[in-house]
């Protein structure tokens, strides 16, 4: 037998035999071509283009109705990268001026592209990088005549239960679509926890390993497989045994499942009656639809940085308005919205800059310290904001503030824009709630600085965790120091809480912390009360909620915030959770 470690995605077990989806890498050829040749070359490419175009939008018109929500969502992803001038436009142009064939010109704007995308800050909106490599894979597959992806698919049978798919990596397409064959689980060499190919995962209800590298080379077709979500874990020939163990659990978690779907229509509160505020992180309108029969109270983060994306020049504050009104009319309950969190690695005229390095995109001219030095594009949505609020329930949080000047300037810039509304007589919400991203350590430790100025405060475990342990998450090569018990990030938190119930402020939680059901009572014993997360991880939250009683966690709470040796920590926080109730 042979375990394999990765990261693992929901909680569920599969056992099934491999499929191993081994589709060759691109070889792009590179030549002249001759003048006479070019708009024969030009036209081949357009062609290309717009073949795909026509297969994504077949692909969302037959989704089946059991696809989660979010796969729409991806597949307008992949509609409007294929619209972005590096891979529409640009490559014909190269064709024209460098005689050069359609493969080699869209190669080269496409590593340009990907380049941007390795320099976002935010590891959310970096991971679009991978919608880069699909889109353009899809072109690649036009261009050079390859009839099909997965060539050993088409030889298989049509309904894949008990399959579990062994890949490099799958787009939202390929996952639907197998998922619709019935395959069991997907284990990849690619993604992260925070990757297209993760949050699908979690939509489609399956167990998952992603980031398991070079597991294409040491998994072979028809292996007997056991994929443990749980812990990361793929079980390669596993004995009796073993399979008769992860048997007996599946069929456990099954029940639980059954058990959970009920569980929406109820309060998120404790045994003893305290009750959590549980709320949705949201990016595209379609992402609206997975909100039904979760429970969800409101969007607790409502990302905007996709409105900016994929276009030559920033949005118009009228195209800003429609889109947030649609949101906002559309959700029962309070609609936080983040303004702008991108970096300068996108230029303010939809240019790009030469790519920079990595940790000068992370630490450098991002977020609100993009938006303050350029009014031009921070003052559009901030208009647009206000006049949307008119619509319900709407707050404003301001991303990575690291100083109280930030928030002084923020202020003075959000005044003027009403003072400006006001005397045009556009009707806007005025003194809506502005609320903070405290992500920085910065932030973290003055924590109860910003609490005295902001009517409430959110902590961004994502980029908090890395900034203070001083790694990234996506580099392999060092995101096994992200720990989010690390006792740092732990006391960080704490003070962050400490500091809203000190002020009268509501404190909540956005990041993936939030979302997970193994930090859930963590995070309530230490003072957390709003909870905002991806929509498919609501009702797993809400049922630890339900199953904890509150009054029995402090105890809990003071042993783990004195504990110094990591892996101890980790043992008492896995107690925690194991007690029945509490």
């Amino acid at each position: 037998m042979l375990a394999l470690s990765g990261t693992g995605i929901g909680r569920g077990i599969a056992i099934g035999r491999a499929l191993v989806l081994d589709s060759p890498q691109h070889e792009v050829p590179h030549f002249q071509i001759d003048a006479k040749r070019i708009d024969g070359e030009i036209l081949r490419f357009n062609q290309a283009i717009a073949a795909v175009r026509q297969e994504l939008q077949h692909l969302q018109s037959t989704l089946p109705a059991t696809a989660p929500p979010e796969t729409g969502a991806f597949i307008d992803v992949h509609l409007l990268m294929l619209e972005d001038p590096l891979i529409s436009k640009e490559p014909a142009e190269s064709i024209q001026r460098e005689q050069i064939n359609a493969e080699w010109a869209l190669s080269n704007h496409a590593q340009t592209l990907a380049a941007f995308f390795d320099n976002i800050s935010d590891p959310y909106l970096r991971t679009k990088k991978d919608d880069v490599t699909q889109v353009v894979g899809r072109v690649m597959d036009i261009l050079t005549q390859r009839a099909e992806r997965y060539p050993n698919l088409s030889s298989m049978e049509p309904e894949l239960a008990d399959r579990i798919i062994v890949a490099r990596d799958l787009s939202p397409a390929d996952a639907v679509m197998l998922r619709h064959r019935s395959m069991a689980a997907f284990v990849t060499s690619l993604g992260g926890p925070i990757s297209h190919t993760a949050i699908l995962a979690r939509g489609l209800g399956i167990p998952a390993i992603v980031g398991l590298h070079g597991v294409i080379d040491t998994i072979r077709d028809q292996d007997t497989l056991i994929v443990d979500a749980a812990s990361g874990t793929v079980l390669v020939s596993p004995d009796e045994r073993l399979l008769k163990q992860f048997e007996l659990l599946q069929a456990r978690q099954h029940e639980e499942r059954q058990a959970l779907a009920k569980v929406g229509e109820k309060r998120a509160a404790t045994l003893d009656d305290e009750e959590m505020t549980l709320l949705a992180n949201i990016e595209l309108p379609e992402d609206l639809d997975a909100l039904a029969g979760s429970g969800a109270a409101g969007v607790g983060l409502y990302r905007t940085e996709f409105l900016f994306m994929n276009r030559t020049e920033p949005p118009e504050e009228e195209e800003q308005y429609q889109a947030y009104s649609q949101i906002i009319k559309a959700v029962n309950g309070p609609v936080t919205i983040r303004t702008l969190d991108l970096g300068a690695d996108k230029q303010v005229d939809g240019g790009r800059d030469e790519p920079k390095a990595e940790m000068t995109a992370a630490l450098g001219l991002r977020a609100i310290r993009l938006c303050l030095s350029e009014p031009s594009l921070f003052k559009p949505q901030l208009r647009a904001i206000l006049r949307a609020a008119v619509h319900g329930d709407v707050q404003m949080m301001i991303p990575m503030l690291s100083s109280l000047s930030e928030l002084e300037q923020s202020f003075s810039l959000i005044r003027e824009v009403c003072a400006e509304l006001e005397s045009e007589g556009t009707a806007f919400k005025p003194n809506i709630p502005i609320g903070g991203m405290i992500e920085v350590p910065a932030a973290a430790i003055a924590a109860d600085l910003f609490a005295q100025k902001l009517d409430f405060l959110s902590i961004g475990t994502n980029d908090l965790i890395q900034y203070t342990l001083a790694i990234d998450r996506v580099d392999d090569a060092v995101n096994y120091l992200y720990d989010p018990l690390h006792p740092s990030v732990l006391r960080l938190v704490r003070n962050i809480i400490q500091a809203g119930k000190a002020a009268g402020i509501p404190v909540s939680m956005c990041g993936e912390m939030a979302g997970d059901p193994a930090f859930t009572r963590l995070l309530m014993g230490l003072g957390l009360r709003q909870f905002s997360m991806e929509p498919s991880q609501l009702l797993e939250i809400r049922q630890q909620v339900r199953q904890t009683r509150l009054s029995a966690v402090p105890e809990w709470i003071e042993r783990i915030l004195e504990c110094t040796d990591t892996s101890a920590l980790h043992g008492l926080v896995d107690q925690l959770n194991a007690q029945e109730c509490v």
